[in-house]
Order: structure tokens, then C-alpha cells, then sequence
């Protein structure tokens, strides 16, 4: 007698697999928390950098980020203990397996840590939020301007075959009432008289800075280029302004 097979396996065994694969789908819920990870990722990715950085500055800068709310900062420098510690709250959006429904969207924090120690774009872990309204900061101080325009038309010019005078240049540059942040330098080589006027350098960014000198004919005042502002180049030195460094290539 012949037997008959049902083919009853082959059918159940597709839709067992189907079903099994849309069990293992992520959720609207579940790909929209990605979404705000990944927001806070990236925030955390534009807030390294190895010039050290107050908590404010770190703050104010992340709260400048397009979808970024700061709510705790804790530290004092990135380049201190820990560094800068920012809880911040983000938002992710996702739809679900069926795109006719409406998007699901959630709010969630994380800890993004600020510190030459922390591992370029690593997931936040997830917080709970603090209490209170996102923070505020103050936008950082301007550095003063460097009197350019003011130092070139009241430096001396001194005639072919004159003598500089150091002490009347210095008796000029006192004369201009300058911010105490700027720091100013005189030197006398060989009948020349160099100038420096310079800001901190923070140690990273270009130095902020002029340099002139006066000699028999010649009365020149420049701001160096940024290559040679950077630390180490010798743009914002005394010597620059004795001895011109010749223009980047």
C-alpha cells in the first residue's frame, strides 16, 4: 500500500522563521533610544579636543549643540582629575515595522564624559534625568583687541641715517593706556627697536599677537600669520620682531 506524506512540515517551517525574524527586530521604542544615543554620541565627539577647557567653556559649547539640553556639569577642567562630567538630554524619533503609524519619540540622558582619557566615540551610558530646567552659561569673555591701527600711526618714523630712540618708543607705548591682559616687550638690537604685544597662549590655538620695529627708514607694524602664531614657531616673539621670519611656504 502506498503511503501519503503530507508536505505540512515544508509550509510550517517558513512561517516559523518569518515569525521568528520579526521577533528579533528592534522596536520603534528601541531604534528612537538609539536615535538620542546617538545625538549625545556625537555631541561628545565635538566637545573633544586637547585644548584644556573650564566647565563653562565645556558647557557653553554643549549647549550650543542642535538637539542638546545640559543639565549637570561636575569638574573643573578637562584636563583635571576626571575632566568635565555633562549629563545631557536628547531626543530620538523612529517608526515601527509598519511605516503607516505615527512615529515614536523619546527623551532620554547620558553621561558624556570631557577628558584627554575618554575613548573616541563611545556609546553614553544612559541616566536618569536631574531634576530642573536645562542649565545656562555665559558666552566666554572676548580677549581685547591689540591696538593695531593705533600703535602704527603713533610709532615714530625715523629718517635714513637718524638714530631710534628706545626710550621715546616706550614712553609711546605707555601712552596707550593698554588692557592689562596685553603683554608688551622692547628690545633694542643693533640701532633697531622691536615690539611684541601678545595674549596668553592658551597652548593649542594660534597666539594672538603684533610685532613691529623701527629703524633708520623703515617703521613697520603686522600681525603674524596663523601658521607662525601656532606654539613653538616664533611668530609672537621678541625676535620676530627684530628679524621678520621669512612667510610660510
Amino acid at each position: 500500500m502506498r503511503r501519503l506524506l503530507l508536505p505540512v512540515p515544508l509550509l510550517i517551517t517558513p512561517l516559523l522563521l518569518f515569525t521568528a525574524g520579526c521577533g528579533g527586530l528592534p522596536s520603534a521604542e528601541g531604534k528612537a533610544l538609539d536615535a538620542a544615543r546617538d545625538v549625545a554620541r556625537k555631541a561628545g565627539e565635538r566637545l573633544d579636543g586637547p585644548r584644556p577647557r573650564t566647565a563653562e567653556e565645556v558647557g557653553h559649547s554643549a549647549s550650543g549643540i542642535d538637539g542638546v539640553e545640559v543639565l549637570r556639569v561636575t569638574g573643573t577642567s578637562t584636563h583635571e582629575g576626571d575632566g568635565i562630567g555633562l549629563v545631557v538630554r536628547t531626543s530620538g524619533t523612529a517608526y515601527g515595522q509598519r511605516r503607516d503609524r505615527e512615529p515614536v519619540t523619546v527623551l532620554r540622558c547620558f553621561s558624556v564624559r570631557v577628558s584627554p582619557a575618554s575613548e573616541w566615540g563611545e556609546d553614553p551610558p544612559a541616566v536618569d534625568c536631574p531634576d530642573g530646567p536645562p542649565l545656562t552659561f555665559a558666552p566666554p569673555p572676548e580677549p581685547p583687541p591689540l591696538p593695531y591701527e593705533e600703535l602704527r600711526a603713533k610709532l615714530p618714523r625715523v629718517p635714513e641715517g637718524g638714530r631710534v630712540d628706545e626710550a621715546g618708543i616706550r614712553r609711546t607705548l605707555a601712552a596707550l593706556d593698554l588692557d592689562r591682559a596685553i603683554r608688551t616687550e622692547v628690545k633694542a638690537d643693533d640701532g633697531r627697536v622691536g615690539i611684541l604685544m601678545s595674549l596668553k597662549s592658551n597652548g593649542h590655538d594660534p597666539q594672538d599677537c603684533l610685532v613691529a620695529h623701527v629703524r633708520p627708514g623703515v617703521t613697520e607694524v603686522w600681525v603674524p600669520s596663523r601658521v607662525q602664531r601656532m606654539p613653538g614657531e616664533g611668530g609672537c616673539s621678541i625676535g620676530n620682531a627684530l628679524e621678520p621670519l621669512a612667510p610660510p611656504h
